[in-house]
């Protein structure tokens, strides 16, 4: 899922995580390889979010899981490996005010 700047922000304020700008030469590749997504980096490797229903089903707003699609090849963390998708259970809120 591609987000937008806003909820790039709220996932940030979620996630530990960079988000890989959309011009790093990198991007390509990776859409090439995953698809077309908003790609964050952290330290357990290279992350997407993926759109998610919530228990409470009400209505109120989008959620996305963090999915991991690369973990980091070693501690220097120079290189990753990419792996079957593996969702996390960490879920962020991509509509919520910021300004609580």
């Amino acid at each position: 899922m591609k987000l937008n700047s806003a909820q790039i922000e709220r996932t940030l304020h979620q996630f530990d995580a960079q988000a890989i700008p959309v011009e790093h030469p990198a991007v390509p590749k990776l859409e090439q390889l995953f698809g077309d997504h908003t790609y964050f980096l952290d330290n357990n490797g290279l992350s997407i979010v993926e759109p998610v229903e919530t228990e409470q089903g009400n209505g109120n707003g989008r959620h996305g899981v963090v999915v991991i699609l690369a973990s980091w090849a070693d501690r220097n963390a120079a290189s990753l490996e990419p792996h079957e998708p593996e969702p996390t259970e960490l879920v962020v809120d991509l509509e919520s005010d910021l300004r609580h």
